[in-house]
């Protein structure tokens, strides 16, 4: 719960609030130092998809391997998914947030296992300190089973939400195929591996906040999925870590962010490096992103493909089921050791 008897940090910082409550305010060892940021309009690849159907593909594969080992995050262009489709999400979120307080707290749950919920910061049950955000979190692969739990309001949510899902599946599902095929495995292979897939979806809603230096919106972390799809609006406030440095990454209009998952450096057996990330907010306006997470259904199994092991690159990691990986994710909370170390085979006493 946020301070103030409000369920949500909305209702609280538009309530007028000149300091953030103190739940909020980060150990001066963790915050974010917005001063030594770097900025840089190039700070991750951008790739045009147009010419992964003609003559440019193995170019244009080898261009999103190259983001995959050195950046972990890259930007796509012509990705096929219409503009007017993403300023229209875009702004579903919006009117969603700015429904009355009453209206969006008929989703509103504290409960991690519901398929669809409204919530705020990350883990409010186990977490020592709140993040700045409030979010609506929602299952939507397959379709028909999720969509009647998703909110009403505003009323084209479902019609409109529907089509930009199966519309990320699609781009999903070309880019597993051309990381496949950049690791010199059959394009199908992470496909393969997924069981039946799953795809999750959140809207985050980062208020504007009184002192944007004293907290995250998102602390560091790594995403434990398999791979990120964000969209996000016009603020900026996403940041990646390289060589110890925090990278802003500045909004490109109708691109998306795409950036590795946890399970991807599996999959890679480290080649590829899910990287560590972090929201940032402002003291003068509100900020909208929209990921969709796609992972492997929670019975399945995943560890490094026999193809890329050999007497020079012994696996990394041995096999788990994702449902055992996630569990000890959302049980460790975000922070900034990734849950990988937790399954090589060295660590493994069982």
């Amino acid at each position: 719960m946020a301070p103030t008897g409000k369920l949500l940090l909305a209702d609280v910082a538009f309530s007028g609030v000149k300091q953030i409550p103190s739940t909020y305010i980060r150990p001066i060892s963790d915050r974010p130092n917005l001063s030594d940021v770097h900025i840089s309009d190039g700070s991750i690849p951008l790739i045009d998809l147009h010419g992964l159907n003609g003559p440019n593909h193995l170019t244009v594969i080898g261009q999103i391997g190259q983001a995959c080992q050195g950046d972990g995050f890259f930007q796509v262009k012509n990705h096929g998914i219409p503009d007017e489709m993403i300023s229209n999400v875009l702004d579903i979120a919006r009117q969603f947030f700015k429904l009355p307080e009453s209206e969006r707290l008929k989703n509103y749950s504290d409960d991690p296992t519901k398929t669809t919920r409204l919530s705020t910061s990350f883990n409010i049950k186990t977490e020592q300190v709140s993040s700045w955000r409030d979010f609506l979190r929602f299952h939507c692969h397959p379709l028909e089973d999720y969509v009647h739990e998703w909110p009403s309001n505003p009323p084209s949510f479902r019609k409109d939400v529907a089509e930009y899902c199966r519309s990320v599946r699609g781009l999903v599902l070309r880019l597993l195929e051309a990381i496949s095929e950049s690791l010199g495995l059959e394009r199908d292979f992470i496909d393969k591996k997924l069981g039946s897939h799953g795809q999750h979806m959140a809207m985050n809603y980062y208020p504007p906040c009184p002192q944007p230096e004293l907290t995250y919106g998102l602390p560091g972390h790594t995403d434990p999925n398999l791979i990120t799809i964000l969209l996000q609006d016009d603020v900026p406030g996403l940041q990646v870590l390289r060589n110890g440095k925090w990278i802003a990454v500045n909004p490109i209009p109708n691109t998306f962010i795409v950036n590795i998952g946890d399970q991807i450096q599996v999959l890679s057996n480290d080649r590829y490096k899910s990287v560590l990330h972090r929201a940032v907010v402002n003291s003068e306006r509100d900020r909208i992103s929209i990921p969709t997470f796609y992972c492997p259904s929670p019975d399945a199994v995943i560890g490094p493909p026999t193809e890329l092991i050999d007497d020079e690159n012994p696996a990394v990691y041995r096999d788990f089921t994702y449902g055992e990986y996630y569990e000890k994710f959302w049980n460790k909370g975000l922070v900034k050791e990734c849950c990988l170390d937790l399954f090589k085979p060295s660590l493994n006493t069982t």
